[in-house]
């Protein structure tokens, strides 16, 4: 296995497969064995108490960076209902109370939701992907999906709120969208496309990295 020149810092392996999917036409330089992650390494599950999705998703790379010495990529995303103000926001993947608990988070925001007419149930996608370098740089680019809510769960792809999100523009929800459709459009691939030509220059052409 080669040295890893990036990690991917998560240890959700939906999400892994996901970042993975998203990067490799992006950074076709980049073997997918020099990408490691969060997984292989013995450190603490890092608490992730900022207020942003950027600032939580840096707590999480800059550990790893830090601990390793390698560039590490991380992301925070999480679903933002307008009728909810905002909510679940960066507590998204805790919603019901117990993290990645997928489908009681997906069940407690229909429940909250129950009596919301068509026209007020729109709500975004919101990501933060961060890189942050050993020598203590760091980048953040956001990406956003917009769309509506459905009123019960569709499709068994993607994870998390995909099978009730439906994006603007499609009469399904993203759980019903190949990779490939989704990740063209999704807050988690807009967000790593805009952040791919930084992970190029600082790590790959990076004499020092």
């Amino acid at each position: 296995m080669n040295q890893p020149r990036l990690i991917l810092a998560t240890r959700n392996n939906h999400k892994l497969g996901e970042l993975r999917q998203i990067l490799a036409p992006l950074i076709p330089e980049l073997a997918s064995d020099e990408i490691h992650s969060a997984n292989a390494l013995d450190l603490p599950e890092p608490v992730e108490d900022a207020t942003t999705f950027a600032g939580n998703a840096l707590i999480k790379a800059r550990q790893i960076a830090q601990a390793t010495g390698v560039a590490a990529v991380a992301d925070d995303s999480g679903i933002c209902v307008d009728v909810l103000g905002g909510a679940p926001g960066i507590f998204s993947a805790r919603w019901s109370g117990g993290h990645g608990d997928d489908m009681a988070n997906l069940n407690l925001l229909l429940a909250q939701l129950a009596d919301v007419k068509p026209e007020h149930r729109r709500a975004r996608f919101t990501c933060a992907a961060v890189l942050v370098l050993p020598d203590g740089r760091e980048f953040v680019r956001e990406g956003v999906m917009e769309g509506t809510l459905r009123y019960e769960p569709c499709g068994d792809g993607g994870f998390g709120y995909d099978p009730i999100f439906q994006p603007d523009g499609y009469h399904v929800t993203s759980a019903e969208l190949t990779s490939d459709q989704k990740n063209a459009i999704s807050h988690r691939g807009r967000a790593f496309s805009a952040l791919a030509p930084v992970i190029k220059d600082e790590v790959l052409f990076d004499p020092e990295v």
